[in-house]
């Protein structure tokens, strides 16, 4: 496939779709035509192979170049697709969030080694559903965020550290804090971000912000205004 805005590490801007929520017929038109360097097909809840793939047959003629993050192994899918992010929770309480269920992934299908990317998720939303799924410790410090994105960039040399609010608008000095601990990994921000303003701040110190709730609660036509925000 080609890539659009060259390798992922350069991204500035990112588009969450989720399998299980509904877009507007005209809405995936307004997306690939805002500016925004990819699209990352991701979810936590319902998540199927079916519904990824029936999202994925919507969005793949578009020319940008496409993530899927998976829930599990059941959303795993390499067709059609440049990149598969695969996230390991730093924070979670439960193991198989870490590794148990990469473990199974690479148990029951071949790999194309080439097109994945590790992340070290940082989940800070106790409310969102991947901070309930992954049973994540959210009340976190900004000090222990740093922590955590210390572990993740210079002992486990993570590629991508994604703090991870997921419908929440997070604290910029928790943002500031983990930039300031990376050494080599990129830094992803994701959560709440619904207006040029948010996007700019939380630009200011994450190398790349995902924007995902604020097309469905919004409408599509939001995300051209955060694309230019950060451009």
């Amino acid at each position: 496939m080609t890539h659009v805005r060259g390798h992922w590490k350069n991204w500035v801007h990112v588009t969450k779709l989720d399998p299980d929520r509904i877009l507007k017929p005209n809405d995936i038109d307004e997306i690939a035509s805002s500016g925004t360097d990819a699209l990352m097909l991701s979810g936590t809840l319902n998540i199927t192979r079916e519904n990824m793939e029936a999202l994925l047959i919507r969005v793949k003629d578009y020319g940008l170049p496409l993530v899927i993050e998976p829930a599990g192994p059941e959303a795993v899918l390499f067709r059609d697709i440049d990149y598969l992010f695969v996230p390991s929770v730093m924070n979670t309480t439960d193991v198989r969030w870490i590794v148990g269920k990469h473990h199974l992934w690479v148990m029951s299908q071949t790999v194309d080694w080439d097109r994945v990317v590790p992340e070290a998720y940082i989940v800070l939303n106790p409310d969102s559903s991947v901070g309930k799924v992954t049973k994540a410790t959210c009340s976190l410090t900004a000090k222990e965020v740093a922590g955590f994105t210390t572990v993740a960039d210079r002992y486990f040399r993570f590629p991508i550290v994604y703090l991870e609010y997921s419908g929440m608008y997070g604290d910029p000095s928790v943002v500031q804090e983990a930039s300031r601990a990376i050494e080599d990994s990129v830094l992803y921000y994701g959560g709440g971000i619904n207006s040029p303003e948010k996007a700019a701040e939380m630009a200011r110190y994450a190398d790349t912000i995902v924007v995902g709730n604020a097309i469905y609660e919004q409408g599509a036509g939001v995300l051209r205004a955060t694309v230019q925000a950060v451009s």
